[in-house]
C-alpha cells in the first residue's frame, strides 16, 4: 500500500501465487482490502495486521473480481462465478456457471437506476463477448450476451476476435464502456441493447479503463497485453500511455428502446 502523505509503501497482503485482483471494501462496521489470487483463495486484510481477517477458499484460481458494497463478484478458472454478500462480514451468497463459453477476463457490478444499489454485473471474456447478468432478474430475458471487439467483417472467411480487457459503468447514465485487445474502446447502452460509439484503433491494446466520479472524464490505458505472445511485442514502438477523454455527452443513453 502506498501512503501518499509519507510517500512510503508498505506490504499489506500476501498470497502463495500471483495476486490477480485488489479491491477496497468500506462497510459500516469494517474496512478492509480484498485480494484474489491464483492460489485459489480470497483474502480480506485489515491494513494494521500482517494476517488476514478472513480467508475464503475458492474452487479455482481467481481471474477477475469487482466490489460495490454490499456485493462482490469473483470470476474463477473453469468458468465459475461466485457472488458474495459483504454485510457484517463477507459470506457466499450464490454460485453460478458463467453465461460465457470462454475464459473470463473482467467483471464490473452495475446498479439499479432507482435505488442505486448493486443488482447485477457485466462479464467480459477472451472471446470478444460480454454478458449482462442480473443476480435476481425479474425476467430471465433480462440476462443476455453481446459480441464486441471483433473485426468488422469476415475476410477470407476468417474473423479476428479480441479479448475484452476491462468494463466500466458510467456513474450518472448507467451506460458502459468496454476496452479490448483490438486497441478500441466502445460505449454501450445495455438497457436499449445498442452500441453508442466505437473508437478508431490504437496501435496497441487498451488494457484498462474507468470513469471519474462525475462521469465527465473517461480514462483508459494503452499497453501491450501479451495477447499475441512474446513475438507480438515491440519494445521500441509499444510504450504505455494513459488517455483522458471528455465523455459525458457520448455516454448519454440511447433514445431507442430494447
Amino acid at each position: 500500500m502506498w501512503d501518499l502523505g509519507s510517500n512510503q509503501s508498505i506490504p499489506v497482503a500476501q498470497h502463495d501465487a500471483p495476486i490477480r485482483t485488489v479491491h477496497w471494501i468500506k462497510a459500516p462496521n469494517y474496512s478492509c482490502i480484498m485480494t484474489g489470487s491464483w492460489d485459489k483463495t480470497l483474502k480480506f486484510w485489515d491494513t494494521r495486521s500482517p494476517n488476514p481477517m478472513l480467508a475464503i477458499q475458492l474452487p479455482e484460481r481467481c481471474y477477475c473480481a469487482d466490489v460495490l458494497y454490499p456485493m462482490a463478484v469473483v470470476g474463477t478458472a473453469s468458468r465459475g462465478l461466485i457472488i458474495y454478500q459483504l454485510d457484517n462480514q463477507p459470506k457466499e451468497f450464490k454460485k453460478i456457471e458463467s453465461p460465457l463459453k470462454y475464459q473470463h477476463r473482467c467483471t464490473r457490478i452495475f446498479t439499479d437506476k432507482k435505488t442505486g444499489g448493486p443488482v447485477g454485473f457485466a462479464l467480459g471474456s477472451i472471446e470478444g463477448r460480454v454478458a449482462i447478468h442480473y443476480v435476481n432478474p425479474t425476467n430471465p430475458k433480462d440476462n443476455f450476451t453481446f459480441k464486441c471487439h471483433r473485426s468488422n467483417g469476415p475476410t477470407s472467411g476468417v474473423q479476428d476476435i479480441f479479448a475484452v480487457n476491462d468494463i466500466a459503468f458510467h456513474p450518472q447514465h448507467g451506460t458502459l464502456a468496454t476496452v479490448g485487445s483490438d486497441g478500441r474502446f466502445s460505449f454501450w447502452d445495455k438497457d436499449a441493447r445498442t452500441k453508442l460509439k466505437t473508437s478508431d484503433p490504437l496501435p496497441q491494446p487498451i488494457s484498462c479503463c474507468t470513469f471519474n466520479s462525475t462521469g465527465n472524464i473517461f480514462a483508459y490505458a494503452s499497453s501491450y497485453d501479451w495477447s499475441k505472445g512474446h513475438e507480438g511485442f515491440d519494445p521500441q514502438k509499444m510504450k504505455p500511455h494513459i488517455f483522458l477523454r471528455s465523455c459525458f455527452e457520448e455516454l448519454k443513453p440511447s433514445s431507442k428502446k430494447s
